[in-house]
């Protein structure tokens, strides 16, 4: 015991102290917090062992300082960013089941205002175990039972320490290698590469994949467009002719339904429908229904739902957004644009959140949009707002108008909700609580809440479109972005909807259940139903287009149009895992899990080998998907590639200044051609037939209701 405390007094002796403490809490988390699919005792081996190399090499770099005060102190620091690190993927793995990456951190400030607003949901009572042993350290420092070392250490010694540490990095590598062979080479998944080789060695491996692949985007040319051409070609799928071109020159109004799943649809809590609104929409003959749609968005969710949506090509794997890592500079062939330059549409975003928030204002003028009203064209103030997300989704639809009625027609407007944001906080004023449940998790509970909140605001919304004149000439389009709960969360979700008996069944099965969100497409006369397609957010575009008569051979769009009978229903995720129409199939490295749509059964494989080839085949077929998808972005190749009769976006003639006084000047200088909806009515607001019962606004509309008072300001 004297030995032990001898060698924990010296410098040496305090870093292998450290060590352990890291080695401890690492290993900690990957058993409690982390869902590495563990298949072998050699895994658990390579997992126990894996945070071992990484934290040796980095703490034996003070032991090479000779001031032992300074060393001390150094080696302090180096634990405590260690230790943030390791809480901050914690944190980071409960919402977005990933880990920390290079462009992760690149996007930090996104990130932590994403994360921010859900903190508090994201925290366990045993993430004390985490931080426990600053206090065993600092009680052993004041209680002088480890004692700062004045002595020299040789740098032999600590070269010595160092290259242990290297050594068991590459026994590491080795061992994992020999489980997994080529787990660096082939790209496997990053759980793969936390599993054997950790959370250390995972950010250093995805940062020299994140600068390669910039290098290989500076190094693209012209003939990589090939492969993309051929493949987007083969894949095209003509459109319906029974819809193609219903909605010519009709406005396009989108609602982005923030992490709004499938399942809310018809759901009722006590008696009470959580979203009769958006129930009647769903079911209503003028409407195109979609009952199996899925969201398909990475990390970077609703910036990557927008890119699904807008472009037809998917997001990042794994840590930021595209909008935040390429959208400002990257070349698209974007909706607005398209419409713009095919059909005349003028084009707008409303969101009541900064300008900033996902490089929007960087992303959207690529993208071709002609106005952009952010946070700052409305009353952001502390009462109208979500802390971080932005403007109630009543006050944004109701102060949206006066907007929205100045617009030349047609236009295609997208309006991004937030109030049913993580981690669902609404003030009690705008919650009724006869739609709130009593499940285990409060998470779910607000969650009823926010979307019924959602619901009523959508329907003061179509009020007004009707009131106005507006619905008549317009197609609406209701989407979810993307899922809205967690796997634990959504258990306990589909257990208070009659899903399941238990929180605990068929957790991966549901889970994969809750990727549905609801699509439709409203307008008038507009032959309905509720379709049993398979498709996903890349399948937007393309189906939008053709609705509004506009061919998108000749685009490069990755999805299929929903209403052909060439629309290929293999549904891909982000992640490698995709859907059938009879088979959800979950990626876990080069093995799968599969379900039965229809009961959740899951298939063993191992006794059905003609299924299993069928499942290698689909994979292929996706890999090859998102593979291309990966190209097309992170090479920027559409730079490379213009339809014939579409211009390149020139984003300068974008510029989001003086929108209000444009507005003005472009229904002035038209004159009696001006088409917008203001003009059309005699030059007289109709933001008067907008009724709210917002009771932020408490009676006064002053705000909403004068468009010479927003002139004034």
């Amino acid at each position: 015991m004297k030995k032990i405390h001898t060698f924990f007094n010296t410098r040496l002796g305090f870093t292998a102290l450290l060590v352990l403490f890291m080695w401890f809490k690492t290993v900690f988390v990957y058993y409690t917090d982390f869902s590495l699919g563990i298949e072998n005792p050699l895994q658990h081996i390579i997992l126990i062992l894996n945070p071992i190399a990484t934290t040796i090499i980095l703490l034996s770099l003070p032991l090479f300082i000779n001031r032992a005060v300074i060393s001390y102190i150094i080696s302090g620091l180096v634990y405590i960013v260690e230790t943030g690190f390791l809480y901050a993927n914690v944190l980071y793995y409960r919402q977005f089941n990933d880990f920390i990456s290079y462009s992760t951190i690149a996007g930090s400030t996104k990130v932590a205002k994403g994360l921010s607003g859900s903190v508090n949901t994201l925290l366990h009572p045993t993430d004390i175990i985490i931080f426990l042993d600053f206090i065993i350290i600092l009680g052993l420092f004041a209680f002088k039972i480890i004692k700062i070392n004045p002595a020299p250490l040789r740098k032999l010694t600590a070269s010595a320490v160092l290259v242990f540490g290297i050594f068991f990095l590459f026994f590491n590598l080795t061992l994992a290698e020999s489980n997994r062979p080529q787990l660096l080479g082939r790209g496997f998944d990053r759980n793969y590469v936390v599993k054997y080789l950790g959370l250390n060695s995972f950010l250093a491996y995805d940062s020299v994949k994140t600068i390669q692949n910039n290098q290989t985007r500076s190094e693209a040319v012209g003939t990589d467009m090939d492969e993309v051409l051929d493949y987007v070609s083969d894949r095209y799928a003509a459109p319906n002719s029974e819809y193609f071109g219903v909605a010519k020159q009709k406005n396009i109004i989108i609602i982005h339904l923030e992490s709004f799943q499938q399942q809310l649809i018809g759901a009722k809590v006590n008696g009470h429908e959580v979203t009769p609104f958006l129930n009647s929409i769903y079911n209503d003959k003028n409407t195109l229904s979609f009952d199996n749609f899925y969201n398909q968005v990475g990390e970077g969710r609703t910036a990557d739902a927008e890119n699904l949506l807008e472009t037809s090509t998917f997001g990042q794997n794994g840590g930021s957004s595209l909008f935040v890592r390429l959208g400002g500079d990257n070349t698209f062939q974007a909706a607005p644009a398209i419409l713009a330059q095919e059909q005349g549409y003028t084009s707008a975003v409303f969101h009541g959140n900064t300008p900033g928030f996902w490089g929007r204002d960087k992303v959207y003028p690529n993208l071709g949009y002609n106005y952009f009203f952010s946070q700052n064209y409305y009353d952001a103030s502390e009462k109208n707002s979500l802390t971080q997300y932005g403007l109630k989704d009543k006050l944004l639809f109701a102060e949206s108008a006066k907007y929205l009625e100045q617009m030349q027609q047609p236009f295609y407007t997208k309006f991004i909700t937030v109030s049913n944001h993580t981690d669902y906080q609404l003030d009690s004023a705008n919650t009724d609580q006869d739609v709130i449940p009593n499940t285990s998790s409060s998470t779910v509970n607000r969650y009823f809440g926010t979307a019924n909140y959602l619901d009523s605001s959508v329907k003061e919304f179509f009020d007004y479109l009707k009131a106005s004149g507006i619905y008549d000439n317009s197609i609406i389009m209701l989407y979810g972005d993307h899922y809205g709960l967690n796997s634990a969360d959504n258990s306990v979700f589909a257990k208070q909807l009659g899903y399941v008996n238990s929180d605990k069944d068929g957790a991966d099965f549901i889970n994969s259940q809750g990727q549905k969100v609801p699509l439709m497409f409203h307008m008038p006369d507009l032959k309905g139903g509720i379709k049993h397609t398979y498709g996903g957010e890349v399948d937007v575009l393309p189906t939008l287009l053709h609705l509004a008569g506009i061919n998108t051979k000749g685009y490069v769009q990755l999805g299929t149009d929903l209403l052909s009978k060439d629309h290929n229903q293999i549904v891909a995720f982000r992640k490698g895992s995709f859907v059938t129409p009879k088979y959800t199939v979950i990626k876990k490295g080069d093995s799968h899990e599969v379900f039965k749509n229809d009961t959740g059964e899951e298939i063993d494989l191992s006794l059905n080998p003609d299924l299993k080839e069928k499942i290698s085949k689909w994979q292929k077929q996706v890999d090859a998907l998102l593979d291309v998808s990966d190209n097309i972005t992170n090479k920027n190749l559409l730079r490379f590639y213009t339809p014939n009769g579409f211009t390149p976006v020139d984003p300068s003639l974008n510029v989001y200044n003086d929108q209000i006084q444009r507005l003005i000047s472009t229904r002035d200088n038209l004159g009696d051609k001006s088409t917008s909806v203001y003009s059309k009515n005699g030059n007289k607001s109709t933001t008067d037939l907008y009724k709210t019962d917002a009771p932020e606004l408490n009676g006064d509309r002053t705000d909403i209701d004068s468009w010479d008072n927003i002139l004034n300001k």
